[in-house]
């Protein structure tokens, strides 16, 4: 059995992820991802009962590019995921990527409780899962 240290979904989360409400066009969604280099927004609750919803740049690909529906006007709650996927910030990684792989997830929102924490990729999780066994000599 291979010793790997503990890391858990918070260590590798991206905290404070970009919000955007969800009747906020795709247009508005993709300028922002784009002006933010990342891959994903999570859509706002609308009150303490709602779930949050996540939208990828591969939903606005998949469902309006690929549908050739107007970006300007397509609103984020028809195309978003809700509830978004999620996975707790204690989490080991090891368990949120087979959880992530085995429902066929790239992004997933993290959460503590009912409380947003971040947002996590499979990418940056594999890497950093990676990353540990090559630095303790495995």
């Amino acid at each position: 059995m291979t010793n790997r240290p503990l890391i858990r979904v918070s260590d590798v989360m991206r905290r404070e992820p970009s919000m955007i409400d969800g009747m906020a066009t795709a247009e508005e969604a993709l300028a922002l991802m784009s002006q933010r280099n990342i891959s994903s927004l999570v859509v706002a609750r609308r009150d303490a009962d709602d779930e949050f919803g996540l939208v990828l740049i591969a939903d606005i690909a998949r469902e309006i590019i690929g549908r050739g529906r107007p970006l300007a006007r397509t609103n984020v709650y028809e195309i978003m995921t809700k509830p978004a996927p999620m996975v707790d910030a204690q989490m080991n990684i090891k368990y949120a990527i087979r959880h992530m792989t085995s429902c066929r997830y790239t992004h997933c929102i993290v959460l503590r409780g009912r409380d947003l924490a971040g947002v996590v990729t499979m990418r940056d999780m594999a890497v950093r899962y990676i990353q540990s066994t090559e630095t303790r000599g495995a």
